[in-house]
């Protein structure tokens, strides 16, 4: 006979494991019954997550490495941000997935099985080797499926590859990652390079795209041997790593709630649109939940992007979908002419009106204000 459950998270990843650890955390559901389905066990360093962050989050104890300093540089503008007081933090996908099961495995109320999700409602999840009711249960869904594409609608994808470089000699300042680096060839659309130095030989170096296609794999290894040598000025170095990966840019309705389960995660509209980041929207909307649940507040009521933000998502992403502004000309005069703590604070959501205005007016008023106005009218 079947188990019944309270909870049901489908999907391993960082939306279903951060939503799973909370409810742990918060130390309020140990008498709840919780399954966590996926395909197979998290064994593999799949992804990095990196973000901004001004205190310590909640898995600051296995933040890999932090830095206080980034820089930024396009063409005619290269600076040292000040990002204070914000510090740039990677997680490791790997030190993630170790935490959380090394925490999961330990309570007596929760099960895991892996299989695959063939189809999942309301009623019954179908796996390849059985299926389970769901009876009573909340289910929360992270995978991301994506839609029909409609001709209102834009669609990017943010693609990227990654190297870990090891040098033969002392090269990076560890103290200081390059955050966005613009210089090289833009011909496939907006295109720029992160450096992330592990230690003064090490470094995590991603070449990273908004585009429509992906490259072959050629294509990011070639970009990557030129920007290491041309740029970085590395002529002799190893690749000790290496890590790929797609992210969906999309001003797509997203529904949190939808035919009884809830969606969380880049499920659930929690990669921004216009700029790929997920990581820190998936802790807000895990908080969110888990403090909803202890209040018994009705889940459904929850939002998490305010409408003015998807505007400006949608806005800036109708401008690179169009190819009407480059990434390029947007970012380097967004850190140009607004301080960088002003830019994280923006690109969190949690800027106030004021300051919104303020940062809007030092960009392309005129192209923003044409593509607002058919984004409104959309």
């Amino acid at each position: 006979m079947q188990k019944s459950y309270d909870y049901i998270i489908l999907g391993a990843g960082c939306a279903g494991l951060s939503l799973l650890m909370r409810m742990i955390d918060s130390a309020q559901f140990a008498d709840k019954r919780i399954l966590l389905i996926d395909k197979t066990p998290k064994t593999k360093n799949d992804r990095t997550w990196c973000f901004w962050e001004k205190e310590k989050g909640f898995f600051e104890k296995i933040v890999y490495r932090k830095w206080d300093g980034l820089v930024f540089r396009s063409d005619n503008y290269s600076s040292l941000l000040d990002i204070f007081p914000y510090q740039y933090k990677m997680i490791r996908g790997i030190d993630f997935y170790n935490h959380c099961f090394n925490e999961i495995n330990k309570q007596v109320n929760v099960d895991i099985i892996y299989d695959e999700i063939n189809s999942f409602d309301s009623s019954v999840i179908q796996l390849t080797n059985q299926s389970i009711k769901v009876g009573q249960a909340m289910v929360f869904n992270s995978l991301y499926q994506p839609a029909e594409k409609k001709e209102d609608k834009f669609y990017l994808l943010q693609h990227f590859k990654g190297w870990i470089v090891q040098a033969d000699k002392n090269t990076f300042n560890p103290d200081v990652a390059t955050l966005m680096d613009f210089r090289v060839q833009q011909d496939y659309g907006t295109t720029f390079v992160y450096t992330l130095p592990l230690n003064e030989r090490e470094a995590l170096v991603e070449y990273t795209l908004f585009t429509e296609s992906l490259l072959n794999n050629q294509q990011y290894e070639e970009e990557l041997k030129n920007y290491v040598r041309d740029f970085l000025k590395i002529d002799s170095f190893k690749v000790i790593d290496e890590e790929f990966g797609i992210i969906p840019m999309t001003n797509e309705d997203f529904s949190f709630s939808s035919n009884g389960v809830f969606h969380i995660g880049t499920a659930g509209g929690q990669t921004k649109a216009s700029t790929g980041y997920t990581f820190q929207f998936i802790q807000k909307q895990a908080k969110a939940i888990v403090d909803a649940l202890l209040q018994q507040q009705d889940l459904s009521t929850l939002s998490f992007f305010p409408k003015r933000f998807q505007f400006y998502d949608s806005t800036l992403l109708r401008l690179l979908a169009k190819g009407e502004l480059g990434g390029k000309e947007i970012f380097t005069r967004l850190f140009k002419a607004n301080k960088a703590e002003q830019v994280f604070k923006f690109l969190d959501n949690e800027t106030n009106l004021g300051e919104e205005i303020k940062i809007m007016s030092t960009l392309q008023i005129g192209s923003f204000f044409k593509a607002g106005v058919k984004e409104f009218f959309r």
